[in-house]
């Protein structure tokens, strides 16, 4: 993105809006999954199976998004988007104070249903404020910038554990969330002219591809999300240092990284870029069951990080050939139907990992294969056709 460009972008209340709500989310997700398997590990003593049930409940909210219209009949998407942040922040704020299983069920679930309620809006507001060529360079610059702020907590949290307990980080992270959350409640950033938005649920077969791909990359991101980080902290016993330093590589990758990713899907489209990804990601994963070395693992972690940003092109395919009215209530049908096996899927993935830890990798590459056949369907943009 050239400076004029990016010039253009910050005189935008919506682009600024979303950054500083990007940079909450990113900071306080990041804070909270930093810490969560060591807390989980060595403060409350879980096991596989417990942390899967956690994380399958975690998803909840995430298959229940689609009830976010109901709230958008009575609220405006922005402000609707600015509430889901703060409950986010308190959710995390209060993780430290119940270091049980069932404390932790309660408030990863808090904090999840923030978490989900925001990103749905966030693709649904990106989507309708930037154009089609745009939205992608939006959407890496925004990976980017919460790259970076990963980045500062991830250092953040490496020097708090030396000197502090799990229970004041939680707290200080939610309590940054809840003022970014509290500040854009005052903002008005949806410009004039946007096109009014339907607010009942959108469910039509011309966007089947549409719901198939985001199924798929649900599955495939519980795989990535549970067991990548599970296998890292139980099996090679890293340390909640080296999770931290390992979190802070990937998002120094990223940050470099995103925009290329979106340079790309504009000039190759969608149908090549993925393509590309779910091929290098079958190969992640069996490597992943087949190579037990923990720096191998480690940076297999960080080529997987990578390819999870790859994902924007789901989306961007969307907005190009949907009608602009259904954007909102798609994105959160979409985003429902990315987390269908969520709510599943660590549970049962869990308890498989008890017999066999290689199974959920296995698993894991037979969903990109799958995600590698129905990308073929895509269909191209008249611009790529006369290409």
């Amino acid at each position: 993105m050239d400076k004029q460009s990016l010039k253009q972008l910050r005189q935008n209340p919506m682009y600024v809006f979303l950054l500083v709500l990007s940079i909450a989310t990113a900071l306080g997700f990041q804070g909270w999954r930093t810490l969560f398997n060591n807390f989980a590990v060595d403060q409350i003593g879980l096991n596989g199976l417990d942390i899967g049930a956690i994380q399958s409940f975690r998803e909840v909210p995430g298959f229940l998004v689609v009830t976010a219209l109901f709230f958008l009949m009575f609220i405006r998407e922005d402000k609707f988007a600015s509430i889901s942040i703060m409950v986010m922040g308190v959710g995390i704020g209060i993780t430290g104070l119940f270091p049980t299983f069932w404390g932790l069920m309660f408030t990863t679930l808090i904090m999840s249903i923030g978490f989900h309620y925001f990103e749905t809006a966030n693709q649904s507001l990106t989507l309708q404020s930037f154009s089609k060529k745009d939205s992608p360079l939006v959407m890496a610059r925004l990976r980017s910038i919460m790259s970076f702020t990963n980045i500062a907590i991830g250092g953040a949290i490496y020097g708090l554990t030396f000197v502090t307990d799990f229970n004041t980080i939680y707290i200080m992270i939610g309590v940054v969330v809840v003022i970014a959350g509290g500040w854009a409640l005052f903002q008005n950033p949806i410009h004039k002219d946007a096109i009014p938005q339907h607010k009942k649920m959108i469910f039509k077969q011309k966007y089947w591809l549409f719901y198939v791909l985001n199924l798929l990359s649900g599955a495939r991101r519980q795989v990535f999300v549970v067991f990548a980080v599970l296998l890292l902290v139980e099996k090679y016993n890293f340390t909640i240092q080296e999770i931290t330093i390992l979190f802070v590589l990937n998002n120094v990758v990223s940050m470099y990284t995103n925009p290329i990713i979106a340079r790309l899907l504009n000039k190759y489209g969608e149908r090549k870029m993925l393509s590309f990804e779910y091929i290098s990601l079958i190969i992640v994963f069996l490597c992943y069951a087949l190579i037990e070395n923990r720096w191998v693992v480690a940076g297999l972690y960080i080529i997987d990080h990578i390819y999870f940003n790859f994902s924007i092109g789901i989306k961007t395919y969307f907005q190009k050939h949907a009608d602009p009215k259904d954007i909102a209530p798609s994105m959160a049908v979409g985003f429902t139907i990315n987390h269908v096996v969520a709510v599943f899927l660590p549970l049962l993935g869990g308890w498989i990992w008890l017999k066999d830890w290689t199974l959920p990798f296995y698993g894991g590459a037979f969903l990109c294969v799958l995600s590698l056949i129905f990308t073929q369907f895509m269909l191209p943009t008249p611009e790529e056709i006369e290409e």
